[in-house]
């Protein structure tokens, strides 16, 4: 990844979780300096003295003092570092925004999504002449009588509804306008169809599974990281999707 190195600090009570991020921050940009706390007053003890951290990767499951009260410590230090939580629980989603963090990845994270996050940091802390415009590509949305523009890479899926499209962030969820064929046709690297009336982010992409439970599909849906929502894949796209998955 392009931008300066940081200093990064790895949260979590287990150690191959530990072990498993510091190699994707090798991965995603050898500069990186990456130290590693098992628990929250180790981490506090860390982050307390120079030299600074930039971010915290953090886990919120923990023993003791878990990753929601060690974030809320964080934010009172005098100068925070940016925090992204790393957790195998979406259910924390809204929360975490809440707390104003960077980014909230699900595990098993991938390197592209880790690239993600740190690059979102980078950009808002890189110095106003030479910050970019925008976090990327991005979608115009109306929300109650304004207009949002939504990163792509904050985007999890696109699905028709009847006569709308619903778009959905890990955040919430957009109405907008236009057609799947447009969205897919005009950003065809950001978007997989799963379903004729489903296209999902690659980058969110995280398994596919087999429940037989789903009428649609032959049982056979996508599980994206940042939400607990099962999206049914079509039989005609169950190969494509296993196929993106391996290459990935």
């Amino acid at each position: 990844m392009t931008g300066a190195a940081m200093r990064i600090l790895i949260v979590d009570d287990e150690p191959l979780a530990r072990k498993r991020l510091q190699t994707l921050l090798a991965e995603c940009d050898a500069r990186h300096q990456a130290a590693q706390a098992s628990h929250a007053g180790e981490a506090l003890a860390l982050l307390t003295q120079p030299p600074a951290f930039d971010v915290v990767l953090l886990d919120i499951h923990m023993p003791g003092i878990d990753g929601m009260a060690l974030a809320h410590q964080i934010q009172r230090l005098a100068s925070p570092p940016a925090i992204i939580f790393v957790t195998a629980h979406a259910e924390h989603a809204l929360s975490a925004f809440e707390l104003e963090a960077a980014d909230y990845l699900t595990k098993p994270v991938r390197r592209e999504r880790l690239q993600q996050a740190l690059g979102r940091v980078q950009r808002r802390h890189a110095p106003a002449a030479t910050a970019p415009a925008a976090d990327g590509p991005s979608l115009l949305v109306q929300d109650q009588g304004r207009t949002e523009r939504i990163p792509l890479a904050e985007v999890l899926y696109v699905r028709a509804e009847l006569k709308y499209l619903t778009l959905r962030t890990i955040a919430r969820g957009y109405v907008i306008d236009g057609s799947l064929s447009e969205l897919h046709e005009h950003h065809p690297q950001a978007f997989v169809r799963i379903h004729r009336n489903a296209l999902v982010a690659r980058h969110a992409l995280r398994a596919l599974e087999r429940h037989p439970e789903l009428e649609e599909g032959d049982g056979w849906a996508v599980r994206l990281s940042g939400t607990t929502e099962l999206l049914p894949v079509s039989r005609r796209q169950v190969a494509a999707v296993r196929e993106l998955l391996r290459g990935e």
